[in-house]
C-alpha cells in the first residue's frame, strides 16, 4: 500500500503515489540541471511543467484519480529524457556560418490545433491561426476575409468576431507548438524559447535609435496636431449627433402629450368612453381636464428645455430664451408638481380602508341531496366568465353607465348543519370605515337557486359615481355532511384559491359527483380503485381548519386577507 501525495503543478492540484512523485522530483531536477545557467531557463521549466500537467489531465477520468508509475512513464516517454539529447549554450549563439544544430524530437509530432497567433495579429490573430493550422500564408487569409466582407455585405466580420471570442489565444510556449503541429516535448520547448529570445535580441540590435530619433522629432509635430484636429472633429460631430436626438425626444414628449391634453380635455368637456374611464379610476374631486393640463405641464416642460437646449447645440446663432421666460415655465412646472403631489396623495388615502357586508340566505340542500352549481352572465353584458379583477364599464338595461367587474371568488366548505346556506360579503375600499362599508352594500350582486340548481353571478356591479375601490364579492357555499355536489366547469377560475381560504372544491373536481364529508369532498362516480386517490387529492389539508371553521362565522384569522 503506497501513500499518496496532493501535489500543485503549473497551478493545477494532482493525487499522486508516493513512488511516482519521487521519480517526478527527480525527473525535473534533472531537467532543471540540463538547462542550468540557459537563457530562459525559467520559461523553458514552466513550459515543460506546464504540458506534463496537460498529460496528466488527459489521463485522469475521475477526480480523485491517482497519479501511478504508469501515467508517469507514459508522459516520461512523449516528454523524453534530459540524456536523450545534449544541452548545449552553443544552441543560443548563432554559428559562424548562421547554421544551427536540428534539435526538433524524433518522436512523431501531434496533430494541429487551432489557436489565435496575437505574435502576427493585425487584429485578433483569427488569419494567422488559421494559416498555421492549414499551412498556407496568412496574407491569403486575410485576403479571404476581405472578399467575404465585400460578397458578403459585412456579415462575415460577425463570423470574425465569433472566432476572436471562441478560438483560444496561443499564449504559452506548448500553445504555439501545438499551433505549428509540433510535439510538446522538451526539445521543442527548448527551440521556440531560443526562438523567442534570437527575435528579441536581433530585433534590438537591429535598430537604429538615432535614426528612429529624428524621424520621431519630425512626426511628432505633424501626429499630435493632426490627432487634436481629429479628436475636435468627433466631439463636435458627437455633440451634434446628441443635439439633434435632444431634439427629437423633447418634439416628439412635448406633441405628444399635447395631443393627449386636447383630446382628454375635448372628451372631458362632451362626454365620451375614455373619459369615462378615467373619470372612474379618479377618485378625487378635481376634473380630469384639470389633472391632464397638470401632467402637461409637470411632464412637459422639463422636456422643452431639453428640445430647446437641442436647438441651442446644432444651431450657434439661437438667442437665449428670456429670463422671464424660463421662470415662468418653472413656475408653472413647480405649481404642477405641487398640485399632482397633493392630488395623489388624496387619491391614496381614498383606499386606505377596507369596508364589508355580509348577508346569508338559507338553500333548501339537505344530507343526500344534490346540488348543481354554475356561474351564470347575462346577455346585457358582453362579458366571459373568468375571474378578474379587472374592470369594464357597461350599460344596464335602462342605458345607464356603470361599473362592472368578475372579482367574484367562489368558496365551497362543509358545515354539521342540517341545511346548506349561502354566505355573500361584498367589500371595497374607502376614505374611512363608514364610506367603505357604503361603497360596499353599492355593489350589486345577485344569484338563483330553483330545482337544487345554484346559478351565481360571474360578476359585480356598481354605479359609476361610486368610482372603482376594488370592489369585490366572495361567496361562501356551505354544504351540509352528505350532500352531493356537481360543480360545472365555468366554476373552475372563480373557486381557484389558496389554502387559506379553507375551499374543499379543488380546481379538477369540476363535473363530477362529490359527496361532502367533514372538512372534504370525495368523488363518488369516480372507478373504485381511484377513490381514495382521488379523495385524498381533494381533501383540504389544512390542520387548523376544524378548529376555524365555526358554524356561526366569527371573523376566522384569515378571513381577514385581502388578498386576490
Amino acid at each position: 500500500m503506497n501513500k499518496t501525495v496532493n501535489i500543485n503543478l503549473a497551478g493545477i492540484f494532482f493525487h499522486i503515489d508516493e513512488d511516482a512523485y519521487g521519480k517526478l522530483q527527480r525527473y525535473i531536477a534533472a531537467i532543471r540541471r540540463s538547462f542550468a545557467g540557459v537563457q530562459g531557463e525559467d520559461e523553458i521549466i514552466a513550459d515543460i511543467e506546464g504540458r506534463i500537467a496537460e498529460l496528466f489531465n488527459e489521463r485522469i477520468t475521475e477526480p480523485r484519480q491517482v497519479i501511478r508509475i504508469q501515467e508517469l512513464d507514459e508522459v516520461i516517454t512523449i516528454m523524453g529524457q534530459p540524456e536523450d539529447y545534449a544541452v548545449d549554450e552553443d544552441i543560443f549563439e548563432d554559428s559562424a556560418s548562421g547554421d544551427q544544430k536540428n534539435y526538433s524530437s524524433s518522436r512523431p509530432g501531434t496533430g494541429k490545433k487551432l489557436y489565435r497567433d496575437a505574435d502576427n495579429a493585425y487584429i485578433g490573430g483569427v488569419s494567422s491561426g488559421f494559416g498555421h493550422y492549414f499551412n498556407i500564408d496568412p496574407l491569403w487569409i486575410r485576403l479571404l476575409w476581405v472578399g467575404l466582407v465585400i460578397a458578403g455585405f459585412g456579415a462575415p466580420v460577425v463570423i470574425y468576431i465569433l472566432l476572436w471570442v471562441l478560438v483560444p489565444e496561443a499564449s504559452t510556449t506548448a500553445d504555439k507548438l501545438e499551433m505549428k503541429g509540433k510535439a510538446v516535448n522538451i526539445d521543442n520547448i527548448q527551440q521556440k524559447v531560443k526562438e523567442s529570445f534570437d527575435a528579441v535580441a536581433d530585433s534590438v540590435k537591429n535598430t537604429d535609435f538615432g535614426k528612429y530619433g529624428n524621424q520621431a522629432k519630425k512626426g511628432a509635430g505633424s501626429f499630435f496636431s493632426g490627432l487634436g484636429a481629429t479628436v475636435m472633429f468627433l466631439l463636435r460631430a458627437i455633440g451634434k449627433l446628441i443635439g439633434v436626438l435632444l431634439i427629437i425626444i423633447g418634439a416628439a414628449t412635448v406633441i405628444g402629450l399635447f395631443v393627449g391634453l386636447f383630446t382628454t380635455g375635448t372628451l372631458d368637456l362632451i362626454g365620451g368612453e375614455i373619459i369615462g374611464y378615467a373619470d372612474i379610476l379618479n377618485t378625487t374631486t378635481a376634473p380630469v381636464w384639470l389633472v391632464s393640463l397638470l401632467f402637461f405641464f409637470a411632464i412637459g416642460t422639463p422636456f422643452f428645455f431639453l428640445f430647446y437646449l437641442g436647438l441651442r447645440i446644432v444651431s450657434n446663432n439661437l438667442k437665449v430664451m428670456p429670463l422671464a421666460g424660463r421662470l415662468g415655465l418653472s413656475g408653472l412646472w413647480l405649481v404642477s408638481i405641487v398640485a399632482l403631489s397633493v392630488l395623489g396623495i388624496k387619491q391614496a388615502t381614498d383606499r386606505s380602508f377596507r369596508g364589508k357586508t355580509k348577508s346569508e340566505k338559507t338553500l333548501a340542500i339537505q344530507k343526500d341531496d344534490t346540488l348543481r352549481l354554475a356561474m351564470r352572465g347575462d346577455d346585457t353584458f358582453d362579458i366571459n366568465l373568468y375571474r378578474s379583477n379587472d374592470f369594464v364599464m357597461q350599460y344596464d338595461k335602462d342605458g345607464e353607465r356603470i361599473l362592472l367587474t368578475r372579482d367574484v371568488r367562489l368558496i365551497v366548505r362543509s358545515t354539521d348543519k342540517a341545511q346548506a346556506y349561502l354566505l355573500i360579503e361584498k367589500r371595497a375600499d374607502g376614505p374611512n370605515a363608514q364610506k367603505a362599508r357604503d361603497k360596499a352594500d353599492a355593489i350589486s350582486y345577485t344569484y338563483a337557486f330553483e330545482n337544487k340548481t345554484l346559478e351565481l353571478d360571474g360578476f359585480l356591479t356598481t354605479a359609476v359615481g361610486n368610482k372603482y375601490l376594488d370592489q369585490e364579492v366572495r361567496v361562501t357555499l356551505y354544504l351540509p355532511e352528505g350532500a352531493l355536489l356537481i360543480a360545472d366547469e365555468n366554476t373552475n377560475s372563480y373557486h381557484r384559491n389558496t389554502t387559506g381560504y379553507g375551499d374543499i372544491l379543488d380546481s379538477g373536481m369540476e363535473e363530477t359527483l362529490l359527496r361532502v364529508t367533514k372538512n372534504r369532498l370525495i368523488c363518488s362516480d369516480c372507478p373504485e380503485d381511484d377513490i381514495e386517490e382521488s379523495s385524498s387529492e381533494f381533501s383540504n389539508e389544512d390542520s387548523d381548519w376544524e378548529q376555524r371553521n365555526a358554524d356561526n362565522y366569527e371573523k376566522p384569522d384569515w378571513e381577514d386577507d385581502d388578498s386576490n
